[in-house]
Formats: structure tokens, C-alpha cells, sequence
């Protein structure tokens, strides 16, 4: 079975909506498995320990996760055109698997939220995706014929779904159709590298 780590941070729960779609769309693929995972907000004031259970969603994710994970989805909402301090913080902390290739070439994609068109989701799907290359990841882009990418007016790019939180209706059908194309692409991708290591 390959395991799929759905890795997002969300505060109002835009980002988590989408991991939930990308989690449907690696679980309609024969022998894959989502499992999603968040990360502990962060103090702008000192550095706290979270509590280790949050109160509700999924659990908190832990370098574990990472390391045994055959393929990553990486999901924030858009912070002024990068990724969430939250996230950040949690990929700082990730050294030691880059010293052991832990995450090298295993397939991984991104996705992001923001509350406005024009909010800085692809230079955020960018940020999120430079650790996930420092790391040796295969990141894969949305496919160029998907016609959800074509049609939608709201969320969506070629590096990764992303969703318009403006008038906060929920998810658009074109943007749960792109997570549920990420989702089983990588899900897809991840049952074939984890064959041919086998």
C-alpha cells in the first residue's frame, strides 16, 4: 500500500476543505491511502510547545510521517505570497531527514487557499515547493489537459490546485475536481515508484 501524506496547515479551513478532496482523490486509486496530517500553530511572540493532540482535525504531523510517506500533498493558505509561518516552521525543522535522503524521489505536489483572485496563490505554491526540491522530491504540476484548469474562474494553476476564498462558498466543482487530480496523480505516481523499488 502506498501511503500519501496530505501535510497542510489551515486556519479558517479553506486549506483543509482541499486536503480533504486530494485525500478522495489518492483513495480512489487501487493500493494508495491518504493520511492527513497538520502542524501546531506557531507564537509570533516566543517559541511554545503545542499541545501534542490539537482539539479537532487531524493530528499534528511529526517527522515520522514524513519519512515513511511514499508521496506528499503540501497544502497552505496564501501569507502575503508564501507559505504559512506554521508550515515553515515545521519544514525548518526537517535537517536531519534531508542528511538521510529520507524524501528523495518521492513524488509530492502543493495546494493553497487565499481570500482574494489575485492573493498570491502561485508564489506561494512556489515557496512550498523549495524545500519539497532541496529535499530530492519529484514535484509534479497539475496536467496540462485537465480541462477544469482551463475552464475554472476561480481557483486553479498549472503548479497546483488553489482555491479563492472570496466569497467563501465553499469549493467551486473546478476546484474539487483539481485537488481530486492532484490527489490521484500522486497517488497514481507514488504506486508506480513504490513498484519499481520493490
Amino acid at each position: 500500500m502506498a501511503n500519501i501524506l496530505v501535510l497542510y496547515y489551515s486556519r479558517d479551513g479553506g486549506t483543509a476543505a482541499m486536503a480533504r478532496q486530494i485525500a478522495r482523490g489518492i483513495e480512489s486509486v487501487a493500493g494508495a491511502e491518504a493520511v492527513l496530517r497538520t502542524v501546531p500553530e506557531v507564537s509570533a511572540v516566543c517559541e511554545k510547545v503545542a499541545d501534542s493532540i490539537p482539539d479537532s482535525g487531524a493530528p499534528y504531523a511529526t517527522q515520522q510521517d514524513l519519512e515513511s510517506c511514499d508521496g506528499l500533498a503540501l497544502g497552505s493558505p496564501t501569507h502575503f505570497g508564501n507559505m504559512a509561518a506554521a508550515l515553515k516552521y515545521f519544514w525548518d525543522g526537517t535537517t536531519a531527514l534531508w542528511f538521510t535522503g529520507a524524501l528523495s524521489g518521492k513524488p509530492a505536489g502543493v495546494f493553497t487557499s487565499a481570500g482574494s483572485m489575485h492573493g498570491g496563490q502561485e508564489s506561494t505554491l512556489l515557496s512550498m515547493m523549495l524545500p519539497l526540491m532541496h529535499h530530492g522530491m519529484l514535484v509534479m504540476s497539475m496536467p496540462c489537459n485537465e480541462i477544469a484548469l482551463r475552464e475554472t474562474v476561480s481557483g486553479g494553476t498549472p503548479y497546483g490546485p488553489s482555491r479563492c476564498a472570496e466569497s467563501d462558498n465553499g469549493l467551486t466543482e473546478h476546484e474539487k475536481r483539481l485537488c481530486w487530480v492532484l490527489g490521484e496523480r500522486l497517488a497514481k505516481t507514488a504506486v508506480a515508484v513504490k513498484s519499481l523499488n520493490a
